[in-house]
């Protein structure tokens, strides 16, 4: 099931679905999908947003408590990939689903270009990929850093956001010296700080554990002598995406590397721990983390 989600034809199927059906009949059609998938707990894709929203929440859950929280991650995900197909072909029309918050707002006055360049990390929380598309349709000027080599589903996703005047940059060593460039004109760049690969180290602490997590921004951020913005979309009772930033992170230097690569780390990861905890459902990562807990609480039987 993972590999078909993930996939060029799950992908395609889904957006077929989203693009020429209107929100009401969507909107049912992802709650049906979430509930059907977060009842298949044996899946690698359920076991690691099991574990996520364990850790999240302190590291106990009552089970049908969990099994709520995991179907709530499974319902925001679908209901944040619906609205995004349905408009990714016209972003102009889907303005009426944000809500700009006073903390997001410099960060839209902001010009291209100013006396200081700026990294803004965002949360996969809901709405934020449609966010992200409608804003620099809307004219926010950055550079966007991915992931390198985005393979099945991530490369569709990755041609979308290049059609919507995305500026995007796969995250090499050559797009890594290309964002800190950019960073010392005075530019702002954005990229994520919440999705894990094993590979990383050091490990940051995040909720409390050492996470699978990468440190790339701060790389970015201490090679530049730049602030970091924490930026995150949440769903609302309006029933729109509110858009939220933190105040601007200065990055503390140290004459060792690595320990200034952790401490800062761990320093922005704690204001992304204030967003997800206002919403934990609302955080969409779904995959593993913390590995060792999904390994040692979730083991494949």
């Amino acid at each position: 099931m993972d590999q078909f989600i993930n996939s060029i034809i799950g992908l395609k199927f889904v957006f077929t679905i989203a693009r020429f059906t209107p929100p009401w009949f969507g909107y049912l059609v992802a709650r049906i999908a979430a509930r059907w998938i977060s009842s298949r707990h044996e899946t690698a894709m359920v076991r690691a947003v099991r574990s996520n929203q364990m850790v999240v929440a302190g590291g106990e859950l009552p089970p049908k408590t969990l099994d709520q929280a995991v179907r709530g991650v499974f319902n925001y995900t679908a209901r944040s990939i619906y609205d995004l197909y349905h408009h990714v072909h016209d972003l102009n029309k889907a303005g009426h689903l944000f809500m700009i918050e006073q903390s997001f707002q410099p960060l839209i006055d902001r010009p291209k270009f100013d006396q200081c360049g700026l990294i803004v990390v965002g949360i996969h929380m809901s709405g934020f990929d449609l966010a992200a598309q409608w804003l620099c349709m809307n004219g926010i000027d950055l550079l966007a850093l991915t992931i390198p080599n985005p393979e099945g589903g991530r490369w569709i996703e990755f041609e979308m956001r290049k059609r919507t005047v995305i500026n995007l940059v796969p995250g090499s060593v050559n797009g890594l010296r290309q964002a800190i460039r950019y960073l010392k004109q005075g530019g702002m760049v954005i990229t994520g700080i919440d999705r894990p690969q094993e590979v990383y180290h050091p490990r940051p602490r995040f909720f409390g554990r050492p996470a699978a997590l990468p440190t790339h921004h701060i790389f970015l951020a201490l090679k530049a002598q730049v602030p970091v913005v924490v930026a995150a979309s949440r769903l609302d009772e309006d029933r729109l995406y509110h858009l939220y930033a933190s105040d601007p992170i200065e990055m503390d230097p140290y004459p060792d590397r690595t320990h200034a690569l952790l401490y800062n780390t761990e320093k922005v990861l704690a204001v992304a721990e204030d967003f997800i905890r206002k919403a934990p459902q609302q955080w969409l990562i779904s995959l593993p983390v913390w590995p060792e807990h999904m390994e040692s609480t979730y083991p494949i039987e």
